[in-house]
């Protein structure tokens, strides 16, 4: 057979958002993109900031010499400057342009990263509900994930974590603001989680990384911050994209970030550059390096975002959903009526109304919304959210 046993097994066992997403386009064929009301896809409907408009056409118009050609694989040293300032200020840590390389997106960082660090039949843990592509990202360099529970605010669960934590772990995987809660860990946990992590680093003779997955981080809301993972542990590696807080999913724009603290953090950074290229991914797309370095600390309007939320939170609290209203990025995650939440999806899908089931990030029960979309959209969506919310809680 022409597909190895592997692959079939991955796509029959392929991401619920892309199964949700391909599923709201057959709706839309049947009955018209203005009946159906999809709330599968984190797609950001916020348009970019003006600002990047501004420094993507100084870039065009500016000649360069080789403005299109090959770079080093870490990015431009320009680039990579501008983005270790503001990590560094982020951060509260002195990071330099010596410890970012960037990257093509945060899942090109993601598995660099873990490329680098992972010996065949290493384990990574993180904490679901998660964006279950981190399976196959630690799958696809010998390594397996595991899974811990979360508390039940969605807080890390630090006990839970640590009981899992063997010889064989080489990292700890965090997301924070999280898809798909949107719950930001308050810093206590992340202290417990950093002293933890150390103690056990002992215990078992060898560092844990703490990988801080960040592409939320600056879609907070009500002035909530986003703690630094550099200043409570040294081992951690920040991997991000500007896909969500400058709107720029297609662009495959981002970078990973190395602690000056870092064991072997040299190596590390060395090796993540090596990845770079022997992935496939060569370098970080050019034009967007230049432009978004440029751009630092900019983001869209997140208060956009805020009302989508608020929007949404108090219809479905007043049709009787159990919601834990999310501190950061774009998605709700009520509990699905009745319990059985592909059973619930299945039925929203009648009233033409799509969300993921929470089997999707492996914790079944709930089901995620992607509220960036246009406000009329939501609000069309609230009747079969009801009509649904009746007939499984008679």
């Amino acid at each position: 057979m022409a597909v190895s046993s592997r692959i079939r097994g991955s796509i029959e066992s392929s991401s619920w958002i892309r199964k949700m997403f391909e599923t709201g386009n057959v709706l839309r064929a049947a009955h018209g993109t203005d009946k159906v009301c999809d709330f599968s896809l984190g797609n950001p409907d916020v348009e970019p900031p003006p600002a990047f408009q501004r420094a993507l056409e100084e870039i065009v118009r500016v000649p360069l010499v080789r403005k299109h050609g090959y770079m080093p694989n870490a990015g431009y040293p320009e680039s990579r400057a501008a983005v270790a300032k503001q990590v560094a200020w982020e951060q509260g840590v002195a990071v330099t342009a010596d410890q970012v390389v960037m990257s093509c997106g945060a899942s090109g960082a993601l598995n660099c990263v873990l490329k680098t660090i992972l010996d065949p039949g290493d384990e990574v843990i993180a904490s679901v509900p998660c964006f279950m592509e981190y399976a196959s990202y630690v799958d696809n360099h010998g390594g397996k994930l595991i899974l811990a529970p979360s508390r039940p605010d969605f807080d890390l669960d630090v006990d839970a974590i640590e009981a899992l934590v063997s010889a064989r772990t080489a990292a700890l995987i965090i997301n924070s603001p999280n898809n798909p809660t949107g719950r930001i860990y308050p810093e206590e946990t992340l202290r417990r989680l950093a002293d933890m992590l150390l103690r056990a680093g002992k215990s078992t003779g060898r560092t844990l990384y703490l990988l801080s997955d960040e592409p939320y981080r600056k879609i907070a809301y009500g002035g909530a911050a986003v703690p630094a993972v550099m200043r409570l542990y040294p081992h951690s590696v920040v991997v991000t994209s500007y896909s969500k807080d400058l709107s720029l999913p297609g662009e495959r724009i981002g970078f990973a970030a190395v602690s000056p603290g870092a064991d072997d953090a040299k190596r590390l950074v060395d090796g993540i550059i090596l990845c770079t290229r022997i992935l496939g991914y060569v370098n970080a797309p050019g034009l967007m390096q230049r432009v978004v370095s440029r751009i630092q600390g900019v983001a869209v309007d997140v208060e956009i975002y805020r009302r989508k939320r608020d929007l949404f939170c108090a219809a479905l609290s007043s049709i009787g959903y159990q919601i834990t209203v999310p501190e950061g990025a774009f998605y709700i995650f009520p509990r699905a009526p009745g319990g059985d939440d592909l059973a619930f999806v299945q039925e929203l899908q009648k009233e033409l109304v799509l969300v993921v089931p929470g089997r999707g990030f492996s914790l079944p029960g709930y089901f995620r919304i992607a509220y960036c979309v246009d406000t009329p959209v939501i609000e069309r969506s609230f009747e079969g959210f009801e009509r649904v919310f009746k007939r499984l809680s008679r």
